[in-house]
């Protein structure tokens, strides 16, 4: 999805994005990381606080709606106003009855040139939730949580079957052409990665175009437990991306390859270390 400056026609874009998508055999739809708006977070910029939202709030409201008219569920992301001086980047799950069914509050709080999301948002409370969405177990995480292998892993240990990331991840215009590559590369690699560890699918959901200094690279893609990408949307270009998911794959690929059976956990008490050194 590319995203304007002006929020109600972001939300508008997308509603009738969800309705569409309906229409062609979905059953759950995701929508990119902070949909409703350009990417703020390029900027530290207090006057930002204003596009922040409750959660229930407009945004989920009507993103409820739609969902409960074409009978498919949908994931929302939101900049969720917690209370004054508290602000989330929390993704919401809406089933097909227009009922909420989980809230996901970003974990992993990035603070990089041009991703300035520490600033704005606290990072997340509530852990990984999995709810049951469009006839599958789904976890949501968000962005940044992506490049984590704790989380897919928490969300794959607490029975999801598929592994949502709602994303806005973009290049610094000035990148040359080899780093580029080497970055869609890595974040391609590491949540296929995610998909083989666990056996479960992982759908990664990405903005396109030009955001001020970012140019977001799109290439959302849907893998397999497998890590064989199931459909890929391309770099620029907005895109309706559809992949048909058979869950017993799930169950064939464990067999194959039990990495939950053979986990080691009585040997993993370090990683609740910052760094192996003093």
């Amino acid at each position: 999805m590319r995203c304007s400056p002006k929020p109600g026609e972001n939300l508008k874009k997308a509603v009738s994005r969800i309705g569409e998508a309906a229409r062609r055999g979905a059953g759950l739809v995701c929508l990119p990381e902070l949909f409703r708006t350009r990417y703020f977070c390029q900027a530290e910029d207090p006057a930002a606080f204003d596009l922040a939202e409750t959660v229930p709030g407009p945004t989920t409201d009507a993103l409820a709606h739609a969902a409960k008219r074409h009978r498919v569920a949908v994931i929302g992301s939101v900049f969720e106003r917690r209370a004054a001086g508290i602000h989330h980047n929390t993704a919401v799950a809406i089933d097909a009855t227009g009922r909420i069914a989980s809230v996901y509050r970003k974990m992993h709080i990035p603070d990089d040139p041009r991703f300035y999301e520490k600033y704005y948002f606290v990072p997340g409370d509530l852990g990984v939730p999995v709810a049951a969405l469009g006839g599958a177990s789904v976890s949501v995480l968000v962005c940044w949580d992506q490049w984590f292998p704790e989380a897919a892993r928490l969300a794959a240990l607490a029975g999801a079957q598929v592994l949502l990331y709602p994303t806005a991840i973009g290049w610094h215009r000035e990148d040359p052409a080899a780093l580029r590559a080497a970055q869609a590369d890595a974040w391609r690699t590491i949540q296929r990665a995610h998909a083989i560890a666990n056996g479960v699918f992982v759908a990664s959901v990405n903005r396109v175009g030009v955001e001020g200094d970012l140019e977001f690279w799109g290439g959302s893609f849907v893998s397999d437990p497998f890590g064989r990408v199931l459909a890929e949307s391309g770099a620029s270009g907005e895109a309706l991306l559809l992949a048909r998911l058979d869950l017993a794959e799930i169950d064939r690929t464990r067999r194959l390859w039990p990495f939950l059976r053979d986990r080691r956990i009585d040997a993993y008490g370090g990683l609740l270390r910052r760094h192996g050194s003093p």
